[in-house]
């Protein structure tokens, strides 16, 4: 699962066989999603063989699952080393949207975030971030239609996977999910950006901004420290430059601390003029943080600030309330044993 079309190609030719078979071969694993080589029927017994003896598919093995009232339903993949990752499947009224994790844990230390409680474990393959997304189509018989890589981790500090995992599922001979229905979110990888803006996707691209300035961003995304409002909101100019994409800034509102409506005006001052949208997120709590969710009558307050000054803005609808929807949160209950693995 980790390997694009030509990669297989050369795989396939390097055993002795014709070229032909890695396109078969590459559908098989990243389009139908197989769990095992004998499932590839047009493939010759012998050369299943071959595979089976020499290769492993990659696929993800689901070790929990948490279905929510509203139709959200969290899933906890075992990988081959025994770690584990969270991805979740998000109905909604133009089809269902996949959020998928990019590292196992996350080093960037957001002060609200229960994915970076323990710092970074590793990084996933792409075949590992691909392996959420088919899984889930599989578990839930449902055609996922988009995917949000904004689960735990920070994709920009595992660019080359995260790149590689999008080029592999726009491939029309994979599930050929269109580049504009994928959306990356940063927490603030200045240099990453910069990259991204050359990679010629038609991806959106999402930052995690979450506060109007620097004083109050620092205390809660160490990242601002090495790439602070000004570098960011420059590299973000300049990205939209390039690609003439529109940027989405999420904004997690937390109860008295960046919710106010001089923190709304502010922020309004910042994104003026820039090609953008603000997605509005009420919090997810985490146990072991301090921050709480701003209540629904400062979260309109702040919406409405923001559209009288011009910024275009939504609510995210909340979803998953009723069970541990917030990155991390699911692996950290597995790892503690508070949960028993299982598909129910």
């Amino acid at each position: 699962m980790d390997l694009n079309l030509q990669e297989t190609e050369q795989l396939i030719t390097s055993m002795g066989e014709p070229r032909f078979r890695a396109k078969q071969i590459f559908k098989w694993v990243h389009q139908k999603g197989i769990f095992r080589f004998e499932e590839m029927t047009d493939i010759p017994v012998v050369m299943r063989e071959k595979l089976e003896s020499t290769c492993t598919l990659g696929n993800l093995e689901v070790s929990a699952k948490q279905n929510s009232a509203d139709g959200t339903t969290k899933y906890l993949f075992k990988l081959y080393d025994g770690h584990a990752v969270e991805s979740v499947l998000l109905p909604h009224d133009y089809g269902i949207s996949v959020c998928v994790s990019s590292q196992v844990g996350c080093r960037m230390g957001c002060g609200f975030c229960a994915s970076t409680i323990g710092g970074l474990i590793r990084n996933l393959s792409a075949g590992e971030i691909y392996s959420q997304v088919i899984n889930i189509q599989k578990e839930s018989g449902k055609r996922v239609d988009s995917i949000v890589v904004m689960g735990s981790g920070e994709p920009f500090d595992n660019y080359d996977e995260v790149i590689k995992f999008i080029k592999l599922i726009i491939s029309p001979e994979a599930l050929n999910i269109g580049a504009r229905h994928i959306t990356v979110s940063t927490c603030g990888d200045v240099p990453g950006i910069k990259r991204f803006a050359g990679e010629g996707v038609q991806v959106t691209l999402s930052i995690s901004l979450h506060a109007s300035n620097d004083e109050l961003r620092n205390r809660i995304m160490p990242v601002n420290k090495r790439y602070p409002i000004a570098s960011l909101m420059a590299a973000c100019r300049d990205y939209i430059s390039v690609t003439n994409r529109r940027i989405t800034f999420e904004y997690a509102l937390i109860n008295n601390f960046n919710d106010s409506t001089e923190q709304a005006l502010e922020l309004g001052r910042l994104l003026k003029g820039m090609l953008c949208h603000v997605n509005l997120i009420p919090l997810n709590q985490v146990d072991e943080r301090e921050y709480r969710q701003s209540n629904l009558s400062r979260v309109r307050a702040f919406c409405n600030t923001l559209e009288k000054v011009g910024i275009p803005v939504t609510i995210r609808k909340e979803m998953g309330a009723d069970i541990d929807a917030a990155c991390g949160q699911l692996r950290r209950r597995a790892a503690k044993g508070e949960i028993t693995p299982g598909r129910g």
